[in-house]
């Protein structure tokens, strides 16, 4: 009888993972704060192989896949590193090849390229714009690759995440633990007691779910504070919730 039960269970607890996991939202954006919004979405689609979202000069928005990047205006330049949100991540099939590209146009190379055993070939560039970008060399998953986030916590902002959000825990090539959202990760790396500045140029990232308002009235009763309620605009619906670390995470609802 007992085994009987414990098999039972174990079924269960499969089929509930298993619909958590399916339920879990997937990557839908990541904002920017630079000065010249169209020049930047250009600038992504020509040098790093994004697919501008509407017309050249007028188009604030480039895509890697499913994910877009949304520029938004400011006042002055920012910088992403020693941010919050430290930088990106973009994979390319031959990141020599890319990098001299971001360099022919404008990039500033950070760090050059190096091929870390067990992991992947990298660089880190700084783009036009102050966004810090690590290029890599995963064949696994070509485009838009991660984000970086620089916390006191790492783990525990990882936590909040998947407590939140669900997500698959998992090691980035069995050395970096992360969470996966739709195949791209959300990584976290100490800052080693540094004070986090939550206004870099990287804003926030975003992650699409099946129900906007279902899902802001759960995060509201685990008492997640909000920046924006749930809204609609056209037709999306989106809400900004604040995660542990004080930075802003969207929740948005595309049409089917």
């Amino acid at each position: 009888m007992k085994s009987a039960y414990c098999a039972a269970a174990a079924i269960a607890l499969l089929s509930l993972n298993a619909r958590l996991f399916a339920e879990s939202p997937t990557w839908d954006n990541v904002h920017m704060n630079v000065t010249e919004p169209a020049r930047a979405a250009e600038w992504y689609a020509k040098y790093l192989g994004a697919t501008l979202v509407g017309a050249p000069g007028q188009a604030v928005q480039a895509k890697f896949g499913n994910v877009v990047m949304v520029f938004l205006k400011g006042q002055e330049p920012q910088h992403s590193a020693g941010s919050l949100i430290d930088h990106i991540g973009i994979s390319f099939a031959d990141l020599d090849a890319a990098l001299k590209q971001a360099q022919d146009g404008g990039a500033k190379l950070l760090n050059p390229p190096r091929d870390i055993p067990g992991l992947f070939k990298l660089a880190f560039i700084e783009d036009p714009f102050g966004i810090k970008i690590e290029m890599v060399q995963d064949s696994e998953l070509i485009g838009f690759h991660h984000v970086h986030y620089s916390v006191s916590k790492p783990d525990a902002t990882l936590d909040w995440y998947q407590s939140m959000f669900g997500g698959e825990r998992a090691k980035l090539k069995g050395r970096i633990d992360g969470l996966r959202y739709g195949g791209v990760w959300l990584l976290a790396q100490n800052n080693n007691g540094k004070t986090a500045n939550t206004n870099g140029s990287i804003q926030y990232i975003g992650l699409r779910v099946p129900d906007v308002r279902q899902k802001a009235a759960e995060l509201q009763s685990k008492n997640v504070k909000f920046r924006v309620e749930a809204r609609a605009l056209r037709d999306l619906w989106y809400a900004i919730a604040e995660d542990c670390d004080g930075s802003r995470v969207e929740i948005i609802q595309r049409p089917q």
